[in-house]
Parts: structure tokens; sequence; C-alpha cells
């Protein structure tokens, strides 16, 4: 998830061990844990931009890595907490709030290499969106009191309520995906494979692609009390071996592509109005787009450069109303 909550979910564990006089120090221990395993994102290169996609949210979010980054973290934080601790202590809460990070991205739609190095898979549990506020500002609350009054038991509250709410989205998830597959067999769809999303800030509004023998069908669905499917996009699947002879295959761009297959585990598409951009199906500004929200832009003619990675987050007036419609349930 994003720094913040990364950094409120590590120091909420930590505080959990720590008696009352403890708590603020464990807060901070705790955070700081929590949230220098994206460090990772310094691992990157100008001549090669796909190199921070392979390296960010991996070793350093593997649960075998926990114990290292522990002690890293409790190394870093000795100078200014040496006498508000011992350092076994110290070394406790830091530890406690590493072990969050690659839990919690999991529990996103993006994912991280929990289980290298046996595997190099990335695991998605896709119960919470990368931001989202009713789940942050909670644990910043209860965090506060629990700071300012020195009582550990409001941040066991608010590692308590970080659980229930992640069992909530696995909830929403699961009826989401129930949706998806009624929404298939009405078409008379056979899905090969299928991936539901829930779209940015929220629970209630997911992103349907699944994988049928003639291509991607993206779908918008909104589970409530009520559930809503919001038709959307189809489009060509693209198979990176066989599908853009603009590129020899052992050319830089062409390793680059199976690169970027791999990060997007296979979900590549062409843009619809680019067709230079080869994107990452599972993710749009719309849930029912299948304009992808970020991709690789070739270059034939120097396919011996590395391919540029780009983002396309502009969001004008008529995808917010659209999007906002969709999250309350209105239009089609």
């Amino acid at each position: 998830m994003d720094p913040i909550s990364q950094g409120l979910t590590g120091a909420a564990l930590a505080a959990t061990a720590a008696a009352s006089e403890q708590t603020r120090p464990a807060l901070i221990a705790g955070a700081v844990g929590g949230m220098i395993a994206d460090l990772d994102a310094l691992i990157r290169s100008d001549a090669d931009p796909l190199l921070l996609l392979d390296f960010h949210r991996h070793f350093s979010h593997a649960l075998i890595f926990i114990p290292i980054g522990g002690l890293i973290a409790a190394l870093l934080l000795w100078p200014f907490l040496r006498r508000r601790l011992p350092f076994p202590r110290l070394l406790l809460f830091s530890t406690l709030g590493y072990a969050t990070a690659g839990l919690l991205d999991a529990c996103t739609s993006y994912g991280t290499h929990l289980l290298w190095p046996f595997s190099d898979a990335r695991i998605a549990w896709n119960v919470v969106s990368i931001v989202d506020p009713l789940y942050t500002v909670p644990i910043l609350i209860m965090l506060v009191i629990a700071a300012r009054r020195a009582r550990p038991q409001w941040a066991r509250a608010a590692f308590a309520f970080g659980l229930v709410w992640m069992a909530l989205g696995w909830v929403q998830r699961e009826r989401a995906e129930t949706v998806q597959v009624e929404l298939a067999a009405s078409r008379g769809h056979q899905i090969e494979r299928s991936e539901v999303k829930p779209t940015l800030g929220n629970r209630i509004l997911w992103r349907s692609v699944y994988q049928t023998a003639d291509g991607y069908h993206v779908d918008g669905v909104r589970v409530g009390v009520g559930s809503r499917v919001y038709p959307g996009d189809r489009i060509a699947r693209l198979n990176p071996e066989t599908d853009v002879p603009e590129l020899s295959g052992d050319s830089v761009q062409a390793n680059d592509i199976r690169r970027f297959a791999h990060f997007s585990d296979g979900w590549l598409v062409r843009s619809p109005d680019q067709k230079n951009v080869i994107g990452d199906l599972r993710y749009a500004l719309l849930p029912t787009s299948a304009r992808p929200l970020w991709g690789i832009v070739l270059d034939p003619e120097h396919a011996e450069d590395h391919v540029r990675f780009e983002n396309f987050h502009d969001v004008d007036k008529a995808t917010r109303e659209r999007f906002i419609a969709m999250l309350f349930g209105r239009g089609m």
C-alpha cells in the first residue's frame, strides 16, 4: 500500500507487544520497520526503466527477509532510541513492523514476491486498494490516541481493525468473483483465467477482467447491498512471441516485452489508442476500460535500446464523473 499505510500498520503491530512506557518508541520503530522495505524503489536505472519493475516489492518484501529487514531498521534507529529502549526490544519492535510490509502489499492488487527465493510468483490477494483512506484514517486516529495516552491497547485495537478490514475485503472480492462467473456464463463464455481487483480507494466497485478464446473481457462490478454490472470493453490478447513482428526475437526491446509480460502476469494488450504502447490490462482509470493505466513504449527503429515505461494518469472530467457514477450505482 502507500507508505503512510505501511508505516501505520507496522506501528500498530509493534505497539501491540509494548508495555505502556514503551508505547511511543515502539510506534516509531514499527513505523520505520513498516516503511523501509519500500526502499527497493531506489533500485532503478535511467538506461533501463524496467529495472524498477523487476525489483520493486521483490526480495525486500519476502518472508525470508523479515529478520534481516528488522535488524537493518533497528540498527538505523539505535542511535536515536538507545536511551529509551534496550536493543533486544528495539529489534523486536522493528522486526514486527517490518513483518507487515510484504503481507500488507500482498493484500493489494499489485502483489509482492512473498516466497522469494523459492518462488518468483507475485502474490496478490486483491482485497484492498493500494490507497484506501477508510483503512488508513481510522488506524491513524487510534495510533495518535495510543501515542498521546501511552496506551498500547489503542494500538491493539488499530491492528484488530486492520484485520477485520482485510477480512471484509476478502468477502467483497468473493462476491465480485461470483458476479464475474455469472456474467461470463450469461454470455456463453468459458473463462480461461480471470482477475477481480478493487478500484482506487474503495471495495465497492471492482474491475473484472477475464480471458476467453476470443480475447479479454473487461467489466465493472459493483457489490454493495446488491450487485450491478457495468459492461465494458473487449480487446485482443497480445502474445509477445508472435504478435510483435516489428521486433526481432533477440532484440533488447523484444526481451523487455518478455520482462513486462512477467511483471503483468501475461495480461498484455496493445493500447487501443496508442499502437506503439503495450499495456498491463489489469489496471485502468475506469473499471470498464481496456486502456491500460501504464505500459511500455516500443521504438522498433531503435530496437537495441530499452523500451520506455510510462504511466497514463491523466483524468479528465468525464472520466471522474463516470467513475463516481459507477461507484454510487448510477448510470450504465
